[in-house]
């Protein structure tokens, strides 16, 4: 039950709104989700990307200067 509950109120992206926050193309974004880089969730034959997993993907790949 709260596991129904954390999912109704994650928020999902498309892959052109992921690439737009990305600032790369769809193919690179669709790259990402097929090696796993980036979690994804299958709806029909389309993905949706979590929001948090596009922040923690660039957070994580984020490399400032010293």
């Amino acid at each position: 039950m709260a596991d129904e509950r954390r999912l109704g109120e994650m928020s999902f992206m498309t892959v052109a709104e992921v690439a737009a926050v990305m600032r790369v193309s769809k193919m690179t974004v669709y790259r990402l989700v097929h090696s796993g880089e980036l979690p994804s969730v299958r709806v029909g034959r389309s993905f949706r990307v979590p929001e948090s997993a596009v922040q923690d993907y660039l957070q994580d790949s984020y490399h400032g200067t010293a």
